[in-house]
């Protein structure tokens, strides 16, 4: 009966910590701007902490305001599974920012 409750309790353990390890591997494609000349650019970067668009528009913003550029929209959130799909459409722009 021991031995039932502890992997019971280590599978639960295990299953609460999942989360946080896909937290850890959050992407977001967007789509920015820079003016004078007018330039346009789609990219892919990774984003920390709560794997939302409203996360990753808030960091996306000023890591691209640092370069320049400005957000224009988020495209969406992801996990490492949808890097691959995304790396030829982002070009020089996946992983920069």
């Amino acid at each position: 009966m021991k031995h039932i409750l502890l992997s019971l309790t280590a599978a639960g353990l295990l299953a609460l910590s999942a989360p946080s390890a896909q937290a850890a591997e959050c992407f977001a494609d967007y789509k920015a701007k820079q003016e004078n000349p007018l330039r346009l650019h789609y990219g892919v970067a990774q984003v920390s902490g709560d794997c939302s668009r409203a996360s990753a528009q808030a960091q996306l913003t000023d890591r691209l305001a640092a370069n320049g550029w400005t957000l224009l929209t988020i495209v969406s959130v992801f996990g490492k599974d949808g890097l691959n799909q995304r790396k030829a459409s982002a070009g020089p722009n996946f992983l920069r920012f």
